[in-house]
Parts: structure tokens; C-alpha cells; sequence
């Protein structure tokens, strides 16, 4: 027999070996070694999408003679609980390799202060994949007559057939990576001055899968650290890069930072100010090179600067076709006098500790992104017929402000602690080589980076009259009901030039924050974290719950209870329809919604034990008793998914765990 049961092990070995080879020259060894397998049932299916579309009454889960439910309309397939025990299983495999060594020698008898280190490390990962599903019977049994309230006479389908278990297997993926560093760095305090300085080089290959996959990419970079009376420093970073990435002739980069702090609690005009205790201020720039590729279809376009040619018409010799030749076409253009992408850092931050406990972070960033990839299809017309290049085209500006804090006080016996972390950061979009668009409204260039696009809902149709009265909506008839739009650049018909920006990104929130508190009283003591976001939007698109009905999906209660009806006409959603409805299923603000959130992330309660109790073990340095929750509450707009994962995916797990924490 077999266990088609949901399983993951993993198993470990470690090593960490420190080595002093002489009294000046030190190894460092660490090696890690993973093995894990997983199992589920069929062909890696999502049981998680058929729950979500099933309707419950559609087929039985299994017949009374021990066949498995399904239909013409819902196969055998779509059923979950067959699909979970009779679809055998599928196992993954992961073997994994991590080894790094460092050797340190002294060079002080050069100079003191000098030092070298040599580092390699070697990873090694492959997964393998075994199919063994099969298939499997199913049937149902269809009323098709009835008398007095009872059938008379039923139809049984049957489908499906009984295969035995599969032996496929293959490797799904490797990847091969070997880092080879070594450094020269030297230290040294003279007076009231202080100096680290650092030459480096670093060589990094890594092979993934194979053929045309392998890449590699070095770097030479100088660093140096000055400080002057431990209240000015200032910092220099110099690096020299190369990736086999990029196109010939632009392989290189040069990114320099610079960096300066001042710690102005130590000017004797601060010496008076006595609820100051730390106060710095710093500032630092820098220009960051990076070998990033173009992207279309979600695949990096690896020589991106040589021409492409595709297949293109069939030229006969012969009146019947027979004989003739193919031909070859331009397909996307060479990319010309490509660069590397760059990003402009600029920071500016204080930090400062305050009445003796209070510690205060501010920092504030504006980031200028150049140069990078984007297709220039939008400044060509098709009418060239050729694929428009790959250019570096792209601007994007970014900028925000983060402010952190935190307060530690003991109060008799009592030991507090409480802190709060606050991030806000914006961004827009200067240069995108955008097509001319006929209204502004279409207009991404100026707006925010993944922002959500759609039609503005101003309604619903409330009955013929309101349809036969309102610009003509062209995604197809409209019944009442349906969803109602702006017409927004007033043309009298609404149609896909009248889709503006609806709302903030649904990929990452403008606001993240977190506050936390603890407290301790003689051993007995408690910890909380809360995380949020902010100005963060969602698309509300999962079959069945918001959809429902399409494609012979189910409906949700949430669904029901909100749709529109006569009755009923400030509803939340649309009206119920199994039919295609291109018009309410456009992306549109309907189907917006706020996704920010707080959550209590964690939160534990604990009991050290005594030291008096421990001294008695002769073993024990300290023990802990522990009961630690994660996810317990959350606090959101979409109510019925968490935010975090609202798809037809695995819902987040809420857990409650026990514990005894040792310490030898």
C-alpha cells in the first residue's frame, strides 16, 4: 500500500570548525548538508482551487458501491476528496550542499594592523520529481424522473478509467554556485584619529540548469574608514564590477559611495543639554551599478544585443507544394550601446538616544533608478513590422522616511520594554518609453509603479431606462444590475479608453509599521509584536467568491448576501448570473480593495525559573516556560481572507504553541 497523505521531512548535518592553524593564522570551516522529501497527492494538484470551486451538492464524494463521485459537468477530477486518496501521490526531492571556508593570517609583523583573508564557499542544490499518480473511475447518478415528490427512474454516468501508478521522474531544477574572495585589510588608531581600510576581490559562478544558464560576475572594491576624536567620520567605497551578462564592450561598471557622520553629543556646546545623551547625524550617496536583463513574458532575455530572427513564410517551388523552402525574418531588434542599470542613493538620517533610555532613529531616502530595461515597442509604429529593441529607457524616482523607537525602563521590580518602527515610501515614474495615449487618463508615465488599473464603478444599472440613459457601455449587453461606469474622458461611450488609475499597489504597501511591549516581573513576563501596512490595495478576482458561478463554479455566502437585487440596490456586487459577463468582470474598482492591515504577529507568555533552583542542576544556566501564539487576531477590510493571502491558495495558519527553553 501507499500513503497519499500531505508529508514533508527534513533532515540536517551540520558542522562549524575554528581552527588555529599558528598563533596568526586561524580557519574558519562551516559545512551544511540538507536532505528533504515531500509527498502529495496526484500530480502536485491544487486541492485548494477545487475546495474553492466545487459547489458542495454538485457530486457526491463517492457513490454507495465505493465509486468515486463525478459528473459530465464536474469530472472525477474536480473532486477533491477522490482526487486526495485514489490519485496515488507524487514526491519531491532536495539535495543540498552548503560549504564555506575562511582563512585569517596576522600580517602584524609586516605592520601592525594589517591582516589577509582568503573565503570560498561551494553550493550545490538539485530537486528531483517523481510521478506516480494515476487515474481512477468515477460515476453519478442523475434523477431524470420523478412522481409525487420521489424519483422513479435515474441515469448513472460513468467516466474516468483505472490506470495503474505512474514512473516518471526527472530533475526539476539545479543549481551549482562557487564564491572566491580575498581581502587585504589594515586597522589603526594613532592619537585621536582612527583608520580601517580594505582591498577586496570577489569572483561568484553559478550554473543554473545548465546550457546557456551559467553566468559569473567579479569585483575589485577599496573601502576606508576614518574617524576623527570619535565625533567625525567619514567613509569611501570604490567598486570595479564585471558580468558575463551583458553585452560585449559593456561589461564593466564603476559604483562609488560616500558617507559621513557627526556625533554631535560630544561638541562641548551639547554638554549642557542634559536629556540628550547620544545624538548623530549622518548622511551618505552613492551611484549602484546592477547586471539586470530585460524581461518579457517573465523570462530574462539573455543576449539581448544580438539580432533575432524568426521562421517566416513557406516559398514553393512547385505548383503542388511539395517542394519549396522556409525563410527567416527579422524578430526583435539588437539592443545598441546597452548600459548597466544604476540607481542614485541619497540618505540622510539621525539617531539619538534620549533621557536616558529613549533611543530615536529618523532616516530619510531619495533613490533615482536610470537606465532601466524596458521595451521601446511603444516608439515604433507596428507598422514597420519588426519586434521594437530592449532600451535602458526607464526612469523611476523614489523617496520616504523611516522613524523607529524604543523605551526600556525598570520600575521597582518590574522591567519594561516598548518600541515602534514607521515606514512610508512613494515612488513615480519619470521615463517609461510609453506609446502616445489619446486621453491622459491612460497615462502611466507620472504615476506610481504597480499601480492598479481599471474602469471607475459608479453603480449599478438600476433598470432599462437607466441603460437606454447612460453612455453605451461596450463589453457586451448589459441588464440591470450590472456594473454602472464613469465615462471619464467624456466621448459618450464606455469602453477601454476610459480606464484610469484606481488605486495603490497591489505588490508592496506604501506604509509598513510595528509597535511592540514587554514586560517582566520576577520571572514572569510577556511579549507582543503588532505589524501593519498601509495604503495597499487588492484585486478581488477568486472564482466562486467573488465570481461565482462562471464556468460552473460555486457561490459563496459572502457573495450571495451582497449581490445586487431589486430589492436590493445598494448592494456591494453585481447581479448573480452563471452566464460570461465581460462587462462586470472588467478590472474595475468593484473589485478594489483596501488591504491594509494590523495584526497581533506574535505574542508570548513565559516563566524563567528561579537561579536559586538552577544552581541545584549544576548543569542548567537558565530554563524558560513558554506559551507563544502567532497570527491570533487581524484587523482588515476584506473580512472574509486574510489579507496576506486571499486567493484560492493555503490560508496563513493561526498557531498556539507550547514550550521549554534551556540554556546549557
Amino acid at each position: 500500500g501507499y500513503s497519499t497523505q500531505d508529508m514533508y521531512s527534513k533532515a540536517n548535518l551540520r558542522t562549524n570548525l575554528d581552527i588555529d592553524l599558528t598563533p596568526k593564522t586561524k580557519l574558519i570551516v562551516n559545512l551544511l548538508g540538507t536532505l528533504s522529501e515531500s509527498r502529495v497527492p496526484g500530480d502536485d494538484i491544487n486541492l485548494w482551487n477545487m475546495i474553492y470551486s466545487l459547489p458542495s451538492a454538485a457530486i457526491p464524494a463517492r457513490l454507495e458501491d465505493g465509486t468515486w463521485g463525478g459528473s459530465s459537468i464536474w469530472p472525477g477530477t474536480s473532486n477533491p476528496v477522490a482526487m486526495s486518496q485514489a490519485a496515488a501521490y507524487s514526491k519531491g526531492h532536495n539535495y543540498s550542499l552548503f560549504a564555506d571556508m575562511k582563512l585569517s593570517q596576522d600580517l602584524s609583523s609586516i605592520t601592525p594592523g594589517l591582516r589577509a583573508h582568503v573565503l570560498m564557499a561551494y553550493d550545490n542544490i538539485s530537486n528531483y520529481w517523481e510521478n506516480h499518480s494515476k487515474t481512477f473511475v468515477y460515476g453519478s447518478n442523475a434523477v431524470t424522473g420523478w412522481a409525487n415528490g420521489e424519483p422513479t427512474t435515474t441515469q448513472y454516468y460513468k467516466g474516468g478509467a483505472d490506470t495503474g501508478m505512474g514512473t516518471e521522474s526527472n530533475i526539476i531544477g539545479w543549481n551549482r554556485a562557487l564564491n572566491l574572495a580575498g581581502s587585504v585589510d589594515y586597522t589603526n588608531n594613532f592619537g585621536d584619529h582612527s583608520l580601517y581600510s580594505q582591498l577586496k576581490w570577489d569572483y561568484e559562478y553559478r550554473n543554473t540548469k545548465g546550457l546557456n544558464h551559467t553566468w559569473y560576475r567579479q569585483n575589485a572594491s577599496l573601502y576606508a574608514h576614518y574617524g576623527y576624536k570619535a565625533r567625525y567620520y567619514a567613509d569611501v567605497t570604490l567598486v570595479a564590477s564585471q558580468s558575463n551578462k551583458l553585452a560585449p564592450g559593456h561589461k564593466w561598471a564603476y559604483s562609488p559611495t560616500i558617507s559621513a557622520a557627526w556625533v554631535m553629543s560630544k561638541e562641548d556646546f551639547m554638554k549642557d543639554i542634559s536629556f540628550i545623551d547620544f545624538l548623530k547625524v549622518r548622511a551618505s550617496f552613492g551611484i549602484i551599478n546592477v547586471d539586470k536583463l530585460p524581461i518579457s513574458d517573465d523570462t530574462e532575455q539573455e543576449g539581448y544585443w544580438e539580432q533575432v530572427y524568426t521562421g517566416g513564410s513557406y516559398y514553393p517551388f512547385d505548383t503542388g507544394y511539395s517542394v519549396g523552402t522556409s525563410s527567416w525574418t527579422l524578430g526583435r531588434l539588437a539592443s545598441l550601446n546597452s548600459t548597466h542599470e544604476k540607481a542614485y542613493k541619497y540618505n540622510f538620517g539621525v539617531d539619538a538616544t534620549l533621557f536616558n533610555g529613549l533611543n530615536l532613529m529618523i532616516d530619510g531616502y531619495y533613490q533615482r533608478r536610470s537606465d532601466i530595461w524596458v521595451s521601446s515597442s511603444g516608439q515604433y509604429s507596428s507598422v514597420l513590422g519588426f519586434t521594437a529593441p530592449f532600451e535602458n529607457g526607464g526612469i523611476v524616482d523614489s523617496w520616504g522616511v523611516e522613524v523607529g523607537a524604543d523605551y526600556t525602563k525598570n520600575i521597582g521590580e518590574v522591567a519594561f520594554n516598548i518600541g515602534a518602527n514607521f515606514t512610508y515610501n512613494k515612488n513615480k515614474v519619470i521615463e517609461m518609453m510609453e506609446e502616445p495615449r489619446l486621453y491622459s487618463n491612460l497615462k502611466q508615465t507620472g504615476n506610481a509603479l504597480n499601480q492598479i488599473y481599471g474602469l471607475k464603478a459608479i453603480g449599478f444599472f438600476k433598470d432599462q431606462a437607466d441603460i437606454d440613459a447612460s453612455p453605451v457601455q461596450q463589453f457586451g449587453t448589459v441588464k440591470p444590475g450590472d456594473i454602472k461606469y464613469q465615462d471619464i474622458n467624456g466621448d459618450q461611450k464606455i469602453d477601454e479608453n476610459d480606464k484610469c488609475d484606481l488605486a495603490y499597489s497591489n505588490v508592496v504597501p506604501e506604509i509598513y509599521y510595528s509597535f511592540r511591549l514587554g514586560a517582566e516581573w520576577k520571572g514572569v513576563g510577556f511579549n507582543a509584536l503588532f505589524q501593519g501596512t498601509g495604503n495597499y490595495s487588492a484585486i478581488l478576482n477568486t472564482k466562486s467568491v467573488y465570481w461565482p458561478l462562471i464556468n460552473n463554479t460555486t457561490i459563496s455566502q459572502h457573495y450571495y448576501d451582497n449581490r445586487w437585487t431589486e430589492n436590493n440596490m445598494n448592494a456591494k456586487y453585481p447581479r448573480l448570473t452563471s452566464q460570461s459577463n465581460e462587462n462586470n468582470y472588467q478590472n474595475n474598482s468593484v473589485w478594489v480593495e483596501d488591504r491594509s492591515f494590523l495584526k497581533l504577529r506574535t505574542v508570548e507568555l513565559y516563566y524563567k525559573l528561579p537561579a536559586s533552583l538552577l544552581s541545584k542542576t549544576k548543569i542548567m544556566k537558565g530554563a524558560k516556560v513558554y506559551v507563544r501564539g502567532t497570527d491570533l487576531l487581524c484587523f482588515d477590510h476584506i473580512k472574509i481572507a486574510d489579507p496576506e493571502s486571499y486567493g484560492a491558495t493555503s490560508p496563513l495558519t493561526r498557531s498556539v504553541l507550547a514550550g521549554l527553553a534551556v540554556e546549557f
